[in-house]
């Protein structure tokens, strides 16, 4: 394998590999500005006529309507992005998401945004992403050689948390001014990955597959339920994040208990990133390859552990270093699963087990956002942060269990 000091200088050398590294950090960028305003809009709006607990629910709701599209269509998608070119499927994808972004922009501009506009905008938002994410995980092996497949996953994983970042941070800046610019930089970024991935020249079309689309559809679940690494690893995610979403939280305790309004509550939103984005240059650098599948367990336990701890916090920096000791250790368990799902999978089924990977990641996020709104209804943000940590760290200790092959895995090689 190559050293670490020479691979990023490898990487650098794969044309296409750099401009959908950067195309892909820009649309990174532009989801998470568009999560942020869309999240604080909602409140906002919701808490015109309701109390802090029905204004979390309508923010928690927000998760659930942009899962339940991904929900319905991830399967074909996966099965789409097996059969037909990877990178013309994104370019339709952006293409609907610069769509919505405008939408939202002119809503807030013209002060006519509500409670069910937000909510529609944020399904069809969840339509293209179940066509893009499956694409997107696929077409990035398929431009680099495999033997720097670990390491490029640490540079993708890297671009997505320094946007996570960045996107965070902007888009609470953007919100002191307002919802309407913070939705027209969105539409923007959307624009520039459309523009850097319109510019890649390689082979992005899979090789043909026969067989019908229901077929294809289940040899890829066949193959993600025999391939116990595999689902382990998917689905300790789906648990651990669904119990554990505490981002979803964050409005209120950006408002109403920690009080540091929208630029506060964006440097909330920065703070896991900014603890993933140090684990990521570290693994970017020295990626792992012995003791796997301990150090993924290990992280998803430090994540449930720092959601505690940021459930407990009255200090806005106490919440900040939880929150990025959460936020560092999801990008190690995460970074342990992708690599395993990539090795793996062979090409022609990437497409498929994305789908299924990123079926469940999304379950994880945008569900946890409607457990952690749910939960808040009733135990408040702060019960339902300590919930959700305490829950992750049951999920851990069972999930060793159920799957040994999963924590006795070794090499990343």
């Amino acid at each position: 394998m190559t050293s670490p000091t020479a691979a990023p200088a490898t990487l650098l050398g794969q044309r296409a590999y750099v401009i959908y590294w950067a195309s892909r950090a820009a649309a990174t960028l532009g989801v998470q500005v568009q999560s942020v305003a869309l999240g604080w809009q909602m409140y906002e709006v919701a808490r015109q006529t309701m109390d802090v607990p029905r204004a979390l629910l309508q923010v928690g709701f927000i998760g659930l309507v942009t899962f339940l599209p991904l929900l319905l269509l991830a399967l074909p998608a996966g099965e789409a992005a097996d059969r037909h070119d990877r990178r013309r499927i994104l370019l339709y994808c952006l293409g609907a998401e610069i769509c919505v972004a405008l939408f939202l922009c002119a809503a807030a501009a013209g002060r006519f945004a509500s409670v069910p506009l937000l909510l529609t905008s944020a399904a069809l938002f969840g339509a293209a992403r179940a066509f893009f994410a499956p694409a997107n995980a696929a077409l990035g092996p398929m431009l680099v050689p495999r033997e720097l497949l670990p390491r490029a996953i640490a540079w993708n994983s890297l671009a997505w948390q320094s946007a996570s970042i960045a996107g965070p941070a902007l888009g609470g800046l953007l919100l002191l001014h307002s919802p309407a610019l913070a939705f027209g930089a969105t539409s923007c970024l959307y624009l520039a990955s459309f523009a850097g991935l319109a510019l890649i020249r390689a082979e992005t079309k899979p090789a043909a597959q026969a067989g019908s689309r229901l077929a294809l559809i289940k040899e890829g679940l066949a193959y993600v339920w025999r391939q116990r690494v595999v689902f382990g690893a998917i689905s300790l995610d789906l648990f651990a994040v669904l119990l554990g979403g505490a981002t979803a939280l964050l409005p209120a305790f950006a408002r109403d208990v920690l009080h540091v309004g929208p630029e506060g509550f964006g440097w909330l939103r920065a703070a896991p990133a900014i603890g993933a984005t140090f684990v990521g240059l570290v693994l970017a650098r020295a990626p792992i390859k012995r003791h796997a599948g301990p150090i993924m367990f290990w992280g998803v336990a430090a994540f449930g552990a720092a959601t505690i701890v940021f459930g407990l916090s009255s200090s806005f920096w106490l919440s900040i270093a939880a929150l990025a000791v959460l936020g560092g250790a999801d990008m190690l368990s995460v970074f342990v699963r992708q690599t395993l799902v990539q090795l793996v999978t062979p090409d022609p089924m990437r497409g498929r087990v994305a789908a299924v990977s990123t079926l469940f990641i999304s379950a994880s996020n945008e569900l946890g956002e409607f457990e952690s709104g749910v939960v808040a209804r009733f135990l408040g943000p702060i019960g339902a942060a300590l919930f959700g940590g305490v829950g992750a760290l049951i999920v851990t200790g069972l999930w060793a269990k159920l799957f040994p092959e999963l924590r006795k895995a070794d090499r990343l090689e």
